[in-house]
């Protein structure tokens, strides 16, 4: 069976302009929606986000998230964030909700619902159970008249801005907007909560990116594995030390335990002479060499490690407590 044709010809360079002539103007089209949204939050509903903020933030229970059709991803992706930046949410299909799955939500959530026309059908049976058993209600729409905006304690009303459809039907701007202001509500939660990189880790343990919030200290070799020797250890013994641990370097510690350099296969280069053995650590050692915390990520490592340097001193107070090799951040999977 013969393979289509996947590289266009020079007849068809009028349908390439054509095509890079609509995508542009779609574009074009939502910039100019997303810059009516950040100007938007100038007035009223940076006064509304602030109210939805507070909402949320005061809440005892979790964020419900609801919506039909487009507005239904876009619910589903924003409760997806909040719950990955310490906002718990959950989403909960609108005709779902009128079958049983109301019961999941209760008097201390919240009930977030998505509705550009704000009369979505579907959405009755949400809005009449939230009124009677008094659970608040935050609705984002583009039509803050509407049933959906009338039964809302907050509305975050978009502003009006044209689809990036040439028929002005497909949900595109609209669409794109409430996820802009979905995420900018996560990320305001997140700031306001003091969300730090480690509850961060927390929620995301799998995959490259839960390797690179690793913390050091999970990671680390310990005291045992470390390669130390005092300040005024001759470097014949200091190099048996350095070839023991394996790791390249050999960390040179004052009288009080401090970190006061290190001595690399750099460092021998750059002091070769006959008398090298003779010579003391701290003679032959780099001052102030880079450590880093327990408390660190792993990416932060991998930043401080190049070509030059493979190993990092983990200290605290400047006593060394470990060490990591850039073999420890690759094979978890620190990119």
């Amino acid at each position: 069976m013969a393979k289509p044709e996947l590289i266009l010809s020079e007849s068809d360079a009028g349908r390439r302009a054509a095509w890079l002539g609509s995508a542009k103007r779609a574009l074009a089209v939502e910039h100019a929606g997303m810059q009516a949204l950040a100007d938007a939050l100038d007035g009223g509903l940076g006064e509304q986000v602030a109210d939805a903020v507070h909402v949320i933030g005061n809440a005892q229970g979790r964020v419900i998230l609801s919506g039909v059709g487009k507005s239904g991803h876009i619910a589903r992706k924003i409760a997806a964030t909040m719950a990955s930046t310490g906002t718990p949410a959950i989403f909960v299909h609108a005709t779902e909700a009128s079958h049983g799955d109301l019961g999941m939500i209760t008097k201390q959530d919240v009930i977030f619902v998505l509705s550009n026309s704000g009369e979505t059908t579907e959405l009755k049976d949400l809005l009449v159970y939230s009124k009677r058993f008094s659970v608040p209600l935050i609705a984002m729409t583009g039509n803050a008249a509407s049933t959906l905006g009338d039964a809302a304690d907050v509305v975050l009303c978009l502003p009006t801005a044209d689809e990036a459809c040439p028929i002005g039907l497909a949900p595109t701007t609209s669409t794109t907007l409430q996820l802009a202001l979905g995420d900018a509500l996560a990320v305001t939660l997140l700031d306001d909560k003091g969300f730090t990189a480690s509850d961060f880790h927390s929620f995301h343990p799998g995959g490259r990116l839960g390797a690179a919030l690793v913390l050091v200290g999970e990671i680390m070799h310990g005291e045992e594995r470390l390669p130390l020797a005092g300040s005024n250890t001759v470097m014949s013994d200091a190099l048996l030390v350095m070839s023991e641990k394996g790791f390249g370097c050999v960390g040179v510690i004052d009288e009080t335990g401090r970190l006061a350099g290190v001595v690399t296969d750099g460092d021998l280069r750059r002091h070769m002479s006959p008398d090298l053995l003779e010579k003391t650590a701290g003679d032959i050692m780099t001052p102030s060499p880079k450590t880093i915390g327990p408390d660190a990520i792993a990416s932060a490592a991998l930043d401080m490690l190049d070509g030059k340097i493979t190993a990092l001193f983990v200290v605290e107070g400047n006593r060394p407590v470990g060490i990591v090799h850039v073999h420890d951040l690759l094979r978890i999977g620190v990119k």
